[in-house]
Order: C-alpha cells, then sequence, then structure tokens
C-alpha cells in the first residue's frame, strides 16, 4: 500500500484539489483492501473534524478579518515608523517588523501580505524602492505570520500530533523573532547600498511614545492571548473568543472603522476560509486513520533502514522533502498530509515533537513564497501589478536567510525548547 503515497502526488500535481486527493486516495486503499470498511468512511470524516481545538479556526480567521477592517495594521505600521523609519532601507524594515506584530494578531501569512502589502508597496514605491524589492519583501515578512502565535498551522499541527498547542504558540515566539531579524538585516544592507532612505527625522522619544500609545491597544493582543493560555486563564480555543471580542471592541467603539455594514462580507471571508480548511481537515483524518490502519509509516521507517535512528539525518531528509512539497502543496494541506508520515519517525529517532512541530511550520511556510505556487508572491504581486519572476532578484537571497533560519531551528533544539523551561507545565 506504500505505493498510494506516489499516487497522492501525481493526482496533486496534475491539478486536482488536496481535499479530494485524500479523499479519493484513502477510498482507493479502502477497496484494495477491504471493502466493507467503506461503511466507517462517514464516521472517520466527522471524527475528524468533531474537535472542540478546531472551534480555534474560525474565530482567529474572523478575528483577522476584523482586525484587517478595523484599522490596526496602519496603526501597527505608523508605529513601525518611528521606531525604524529613518534608518537605511528604513521603509524596507517597517515592512517587516509590521509584518511581525500583525503577525501576532492574526497568524496568518495571506492576511499580513494583503494587509501590509496595500499600504507599504505603494509607499515604498513613492520613495523611489526597487519594485522587485518591495513586493518580494512585502511575501517574505509575511510568512512570519504563521510561526508566531496564534497561529492556524500550529493549531492544526497540535491537534493531528497530540501535542499541547499552548507550547507550540510559546515555542514558535522565537523562530519567528529570528526570521524577522534576517530580513530586516537583509533590508538595512540593502538600503546601504542602494542609498534607500527616508526623508523623515529620526523620532523622537516623545513621538515613540505617542506612536505607542496609539498603536498599544493593537500590540497588547498577543500579550492577552499568550499571557492568558500560559497562566491557564484560559485555553488556546478559548483565547479565539477574546481575540474576537477584543478585536470588535477596537474596531468598532475605540478606533471606529468597523461599520454595520462591513459585518456581511467579513462573516462571508470567514465562513468560506473556515469551510475549505474544515473540508480539508475531514478528508484528512479519514487518510490518517488509513495509514495507521495499514502501518504505512512504519513501513517507511522499514524502508529508510539506518536513517529513521540518526535524528540529524532523519531531519535533514525531512527538511528536503517539506521544503520541494511546499513549492506546490499549501501550508495547510500539507501539514496534513505530513504529519501523520513524519511523526512516528521522529517519535522514534528521539526528537521532541513539539520541536517537529515548529520545524514544520517553519518550512512549509518558506513554501508560500517558492514558486511555482508560493501563494504569498501572487498577492503581493496583484497589489503592485508586476509579474512575479520581476521580484526574483532579491526574493532567492531572502528565502536563502530563511533557510538559514530553518537550519538554526533544526539543529539547534534550544532556539524553540528554550522558553518552555519557563512557560510550560511539561
Amino acid at each position: 500500500m506504500i505505493w498510494l503515497i506516489p499516487l497522492l502526488l501525481i493526482l496533486i500535481v496534475i491539478g486536482i484539489p488536496i481535499a479530494f486527493s485524500l479523499g479519493f486516495v484513502s477510498i482507493i486503499g479502502i477497496l484494495f483492501t477491504d471493502p466493507s470498511l467503506l461503511i466507517n468512511l462517514p464516521r472517520r470524516v466527522f471524527s475528524g473534524v468533531n474537535n472542540f481545538t478546531l472551534v480555534a479556526v474560525p474565530l482567529f480567521i474572523l478575528a483577522g478579518e476584523l482586525m484587517t477592517k478595523g484599522g490596526i495594521s496602519k496603526r501597527l505600521i505608523d508605529f513601525s515608523k518611528t521606531i525604524v523609519g529613518p534608518l537605511p532601507g528604513g521603509l524596507a524594515m517597517v515592512v517587516v517588523l509590521a509584518s511581525m506584530f500583525f503577525s501576532a494578531l492574526t497568524g496568518t501569512a495571506i492576511a499580513a501580505a494583503a494587509a501590509i502589502g496595500g499600504m507599504m508597496i505603494p509607499a515604498m514605491k513613492k520613495e523611489g524602492y526597487d519594485i522587485g524589492f518591495s513586493t518580494s519583501l512585502v511575501a517574505t515578512s509575511a510568512t512570519i505570520g504563521p510561526i508566531i502565535p496564534p497561529s492556524i498551522v500550529l493549531i492544526l499541527f497540535g491537534v493531528i500530533a497530540s501535542v499541547s498547542i499552548g507550547d507550540l504558540f510559546v515555542a514558535g515566539v522565537i523562530p519567528g523573532i529570528l526570521m524577522g531579524i534576517a530580513l530586516m538585516a537583509y533590508s538595512y544592507v540593502v538600503g546601504r547600498k542602494q542609498n534607500y532612505r527616508s526623508s523623515e527625522q529620526r523620532a523622537t522619544v516623545k513621538e515613540i511614545v505617542r506612536g505607542a500609545k496609539d498603536a498599544v491597544l493593537a500590540l497588547l493582543m498577543p500579550i492577552i492571548i499568550i499571557g492568558g493560555i500560559v497562566s491557564g486563564i484560559f485555553s488556546p480555543t478559548e483565547s479565539g473568543v477574546v481575540a474576537v471580542v477584543y478585536a470588535l471592541l477596537i474596531g468598532m467603539f475605540v478606533y471606529k472603522e468597523i461599520r454595520m455594514e462591513d459585518f456581511w462580507p467579513i462573516l462571508l471571508n470567514t465562513a468560506k476560509t473556515t469551510a475549505a480548511i474544515v473540508f480539508l481537515i475531514g478528508t484528512a483524518s479519514l487518510f490518517i486513520w488509513f495509514l495507521s490502519f495499514k502501518r504505512i509509516p512504519n513501513q517507511l521507517i522499514e524502508m529508510m533502514g539506518g536513517i529513521s535512528d540518526n535524528p540529524i539525518l532523519l531531519l535533514l531528509i525531512i527538511n528536503i522533502v517539506l521544503l520541494i512539497a511546499g513549492t506546490f502543496i499549501d501550508t495547510i494541506s500539507a501539514v496534513s498530509i505530513f504529519t501523520p508520515l513524519f511523526l512516528p519517525m521522529i517519535l522514534a529517532a528521539g526528537v521532541d515533537p513539539i520541536h517537529f512541530g515548529i520545524i514544520m511550520a517553519v518550512n512549509l511556510t518558506i513554501g508560500m513564497v517558492t514558486p511555482p505556487l508560493g501563494v504569498c508572491l501572487f498577492v503581493t504581486a496583484s497589489i503592485a501589478k508586476i509579474k512575479v519572476p520581476k521580484m526574483f532578484r532579491h526574493l532567492f537571497p531572502q528565502i536563502a536567510l530563511l533557510i538559514a533560519v530553518l537550519f538554526a531551528v533544526t539543529y539547534i533544539p534550544e532556539v524553540v525548547l528554550f522558553p518552555l523551561e519557563f512557560f510550560s507545565n511539561r
């Protein structure tokens, strides 16, 4: 039955939607095994989505929609400008810093690319920045979204791998910050080389304090979410409710940028995105059950022989596979496919599942800016009205920096696990 994995990849490559590919492969496998097992199909699909933790998915999607519409992104950009705007490559550094702030609110790369790109790409163009550099940087900065909590990718991994989502959230903070620092350093170097300098004067302490006061309500969001989870005041799922209520109150009554007529498109976008994810999770759960039933992960371990006992070599191979897969499979789908395949291997090799979850998240988010799929590239290219290849000259050095962070996260476990010594009950 190991041939089902290549069949799944073939279906994905020829353009069959991931959810349908997972369901089709699972049904084919069941028919070849025991057709009577088909009676379990509806129950397996339902049991996969009948998980209280998954309620957090639509909640964080809704919170992200509310924050984007509520003017929070504009205030984060303005605050970032007061901090790094006047430096060489300052506007580029603003993009990265604002993406890090925005990621800590929404946890989604596409939302960050759209919100930050819509404001910053025209501003950078006006200041004389190369359009390929600007658009590629907005896209790569957006990849920090699924790493810094809250993160839908980490929620899904936690559900599939049965590990603490709170621990995953805490473990994602330092890798996300490292990704941001790497891209800010690149922005600074390019800014000095190309003489990209803002006309703005260096902000005074008074201006920084004023900007912080305007953005403080937005910046409090991640502190409330992570603090509440770590302290045990509420669960990761309940934190989604807190995020929605907080975003609604700020957007409607403080910033006053959300109106009644905005609710229908906000709810509609949330429903569409949630429906696609939930359907994928349902078919993925059927696929996961069939893999376990036929012991396919064990067969893979046996095929790999001594490699599966060497965590350094095993993680290298898994990273290469995920980097390649991320170029043509979206992040949510890849987590659903590869977590059940690789989890038994990394557990057998003695790798901490929390560590592996962050490795997988960082790895697959790089795929969001890697051609040919690179969904964030298409978002920023559409905003800038350019073709994706125009970004490549600056895109590939940025991807190289993100891969360097990935290998640091992979082979220096303390980067991921160190915060858990202080903020975990493990």
